[in-house]
């Protein structure tokens, strides 16, 4: 299976996917801490959290498979949303709680 493969089947079998360096009980960049702190007020307690420290294939495939440069990397229901600023910004605004919470 190629990681672009592999990155597929994870953004597609779960709802919320993140790309993140650390976990979220100990991120290992502000970025990652942001985007881990942004999820958790938006009420979602349940995703998944890949640890791109923790693979280089993962760490560089996210970001060609995305063609995003930049971790942390956020998917909802296979799709990108964008990094830890557009994160923020779409927190901020509450598109993020809407596409988070949508049915």
């Amino acid at each position: 299976m190629s990681i672009h493969e592999r990155i597929r089947e994870q953004v597609t079998t779960h709802p919320v996917v993140l790309y993140m360096k650390g976990t979220p009980q100990a991120p290992m960049c502000g970025f990652s801490a942001t985007a881990t702190e942004i999820l958790h007020r938006c009420g979602v307690e349940d995703f998944l959290a890949v640890d791109v420290l923790a693979d280089e294939e993962i760490r560089q495939g996210v970001k060609s498979y995305a063609n995003w440069p930049t971790i942390p990397q956020l998917y909802v229901n296979g799709e990108f949303v964008g990094g830890a600023d557009i994160l923020r910004e779409m927190y901020q605004s509450g598109e993020l709680q809407k596409l988070l919470h949508k049915p």
